[in-house]
Formats: C-alpha cells, sequence, structure tokens
C-alpha cells in the first residue's frame, strides 16, 4: 500500500461514521496538509454512493480549523442520487472539533471527460530535469513540513525566485509534481495535488503559514500515468486574503484538474 493510500483509509464504525489517523508524515508547520484531509473525505463519501459513481467530480468545502496528528472522524450523508451524478455531504471532526464540512458531486468522470470541447494549454514549464527539487531544500526547511517528503516536487526556476528569498510579485508558480514513492496519480489523488504545491503567496513576500479558509476543485478527467504538470497563480490580494487559482495537466496534455481557494495570509509590511 503506498504511502498516500495507508494515510487516506478508513474503518466503518457501524453507526454512519469513518474512522482514521492524521499523522505529521502529512504535516505542514502545525497543521496536515488540507489536500489529505479532502481526500480522505472523499474516501468516505465513495463508500456510500452507488458504486457506479466512484470519483468526485466537485468538492467544496469551509474549513474551520486546523486538522492535527491523532484520530479523525469523517460523516458522509447522500443528499441525492441519480442517474449520472450523487450530490453528498460530509463533516469531519477531530474530538469535538469540526475541521471543516464539504459538499461533493460525484459520479464516473469518464463519462463526461469527452469530447474535449475546449481547454486551458497546459503553459510552457521547463523540463523536469532542469527544475528546482524540492528534495534540495535545506533540512531546516523540511523540521516542520513533512509534507514535501510525501511528493517530489520540481519548481520551474523561473518562478522559484521566493525559495531564494527573492519573490518576483508575480503571483505565479509552475512545477511538475508526483508522489515521491512512485504511486501513480488518478481521480481521487488529484484532491492532494491541487493543494500539495507551496502557496503562490510566497511569491508575493508572504511569510508563515496560509491556511485555507474555503477551496473548490473540479477533477475533469482520470490523469494518464506520469508527471503532473501544475500551475498556480493569483490576481487580487486584499488586505490578508487571497484568492489562489490551481491547475493541473497529466502526461499527455490533458487539463485533469481545477481549484480555487481563498486563503489568510501574513506580509512582513
Amino acid at each position: 500500500m503506498s504511502e498516500f493510500d495507508d494515510a487516506i483509509s478508513l474503518r466503518r464504525d457501524g453507526e454512519g461514521r469513518y474512522l482514521g489517523t492524521l499523522t505529521d508524515a502529512w504535516g505542514i508547520g502545525e497543521a496536515v496538509n488540507g489536500g489529505l484531509l479532502m481526500a480522505l473525505s472523499t474516501q468516505a463519501v465513495i463508500d456510500v454512493v452507488p458504486a457506479h459513481h466512484p470519483h468526485p467530480l466537485t468538492w467544496s468545502g469551509v474549513f474551520l480549523s486546523p486538522g492535527g496528528p491523532g484520530e479523525i472522524t469523517a460523516e458522509p450523508t447522500v443528499l441525492r442520487t441519480g442517474r449520472s451524478m450523487s450530490t453528498a455531504q460530509v463533516i469531519v471532526r477531530q474530538g469535538e472539533m469540526e475541521r471543516f464540512r464539504a459538499l461533493l458531486t460525484m459520479g464516473d468522470v469518464s463519462g463526461h471527460s469527452e469530447p474535449v470541447r475546449k481547454q486551458t494549454p497546459r503553459p510552457r514549464i521547463t523540463p523536469v530535469d532542469q527544475c528546482v527539487s524540492s528534495g534540495d531544500a535545506p533540512p531546516s526547511a523540511l523540521t516542520k513540513s513533512e509534507l514535501l517528503q510525501r511528493f517530489d516536487m520540481r519548481l520551474d526556476p523561473e518562478t522559484a525566485g521566493w525559495a531564494l528569498g527573492q519573490p518576483s510579485g508575480n503571483g505565479e508558480m509552475r512545477g511538475w509534481i508526483r508522489f515521491a514513492d512512485g504511486r501513480e496519480p488518478d481521480a481521487l489523488s488529484l484532491l492532494a495535488f491541487l493543494d500539495a504545491f507551496p502557496p503562490v503567496a510566497f511569491d508575493l513576500g508572504s511569510v508563515g503559514w496560509v491556511p485555507t479558509i474555503e477551496f473548490t476543485g473540479y477533477v475533469r478527467a482520470v490523469p494518464a500515468p506520469g508527471w503532473l504538470a501544475i500551475r498556480i497563480r493569483t490576481s487580487t490580494v486584499t488586505g490578508n486574503l487571497l484568492e489562489e487559482d490551481a491547475e493541473l495537466w497529466d502526461s499527455t496534455g490533458r487539463l485533469v484538474a481545477q481549484s480555487r481557494q481563498l486563503a489568510s495570509a501574513r506580509f512582513a509590511d
């Protein structure tokens, strides 16, 4: 079993709840990565919707508090079942503390991915072997960022100046990403990939943790094996709030997932 599959594994408690365990292996700072939590909650929903609706088509949730290491409970509720899609709600808690709640549309994404009538083309990204690897980060950068060891991330040097203390101010990052243990991407794991890259706020001079307030993601196709290309960017920052848009393309150049989140950042000035 891969690290990702092990991290999102759940057991049913007989009362309609699903129990799992979070560890700091997927941590960033003091919190567990939100993308992992999204995938874990979707795993619970997959178990309660019809078998012919195995994929998340949309995931939209509000984060109420950061998740940390320890037992976690997911409570899915099917709201509607149709021929091609099901709608469900899932509430995730740790103890008495609600971490987030989300609405999901489930279906068979393969039935909605053809024909491609229009899509955003993959941008120009420096080849993988010429990009900056997250594995090259100094040990001090990994002290509270175990998440960086779960993914193989390669940052396009043209958008990696922030990592050297020289943010461009353009509000865009590009690069490549895959699981570090070699697990191939699938529709479920796209939710984790959408929230795995360093926050685009870093390219604007943000310091410290950038928590997600609200997140909406779309899965557009089952990805082909291999590297995923990723671009994240922002166009509007007001006060300490910014939106972050993410796009993922698979190894064939197919756009396979998109997301938008509202996040809170801290700036030195």
